[in-house]
């Protein structure tokens, strides 16, 4: 009878640790649950690989206007500098000038001017035009501050990852996060972009190469990577999860273990 009991309770504790097993995996299984997408043309790969940024409404960008000196020494004098070098080079914090609701930015001279929807350079020579009107040889750059990706799941270092040339590939990704655990599943790195209501879903396996040559690795600001665990990974967090009950299993039943074995050894009793 006593053995059917520490069946039982084995039997609750294996139960309790699949249910939390299947919670572990919950977020990789509803992702399968979207269209995945293993292999791009190389028509869209093209695409990609030619891709730039454009600015939208809610970035912090830096414009810096200069005017080139006309005493012949071809020298630049700085009007403007919106962002400040500290923004320049790490692209971090509230620096930089913040694009409004409307995509409008103010300026000095050049007063509200719209620069949503465009990309760096395309700004730059729309805002230089504004600044001929005033300023004999002007000269602007404009760089968008905050372009960030997401890197998630079994990495050594999970996180916000910065882009600082408008695309970054998914191992310069993962080696800004400190590369992969040994638990990570490296046959299932997904990568989600797009409206999260609707994203779009890809599946990269790293340990083939057929794969990796029809993937497409260019990342884009707000992909998220996710790298998706091992199986074991999930049966050994839950086995750690239930050690403290496991525990007060073993030292409820140890005094009956210690009873049945001096009876054995004693009296000769099962």
């Amino acid at each position: 009878m006593k053995r059917l009991h520490i069946f039982g309770l084995l039997s609750v504790v294996l139960l309790l640790s699949a249910c939390s097993t299947k919670d572990y995996n919950r977020f990789s299984n509803n992702i399968k649950e979207k269209t995945i997408v293993t292999q791009v043309s190389d028509e869209q790969y093209e695409k990609e690989a030619l891709f730039e940024w454009k600015i939208s409404k809610g970035d912090r960008v830096q414009i810096t206007a200069f005017n080139q000196s006309s005493t012949g020494s071809g020298q630049l004098n700085q009007l403007l500098s919106t962002g400040g070098q500290r923004a320049y080079t790490q692209r971090i914090g509230d620096e930089g000038t913040l694009i409004g609701a409307d995509g409008m930015v103010h300026l000095p001279l050049v007063g509200m001017i719209k620069i949503a929807g465009l990309t760096e350079n395309e700004a730059a020579q729309k805002l230089m035009k504004e600044y001929k009107k005033y300023l004999r040889n002007p000269y602007v750059a404009v760089k968008i501050l905050n372009q960030r990706l997401f890197v998630l799941g079994e990495v050594r270092n999970p996180g916000v990852t910065l882009v600082t040339n408008g695309t970054m590939t998914l191992f310069e990704a993962l080696a800004s996060r400190g590369d992969l655990t040994v638990d990570a599943k490296r046959t299932n790195i997904k990568i989600i972009r797009g409206n999260l209501r609707h994203p779009e879903v890809r599946e990269v396996d790293l340990t083939d190469f057929n794969s990796i040559r029809h993937s497409s690795l260019i990342l884009q600001p707000n992909d998220i990577v996710f790298v998706t665990a091992r199986d074991s990974k999930a049966a050994n967090v839950a086995f750690q999860e239930k050690m403290p009950f496991l525990q007060l299993i073993s030292a409820i039943l140890n005094p009956f273990t210690q009873i049945t074995t001096i009876r054995s050894n004693v009296w000769g009793q099962p």
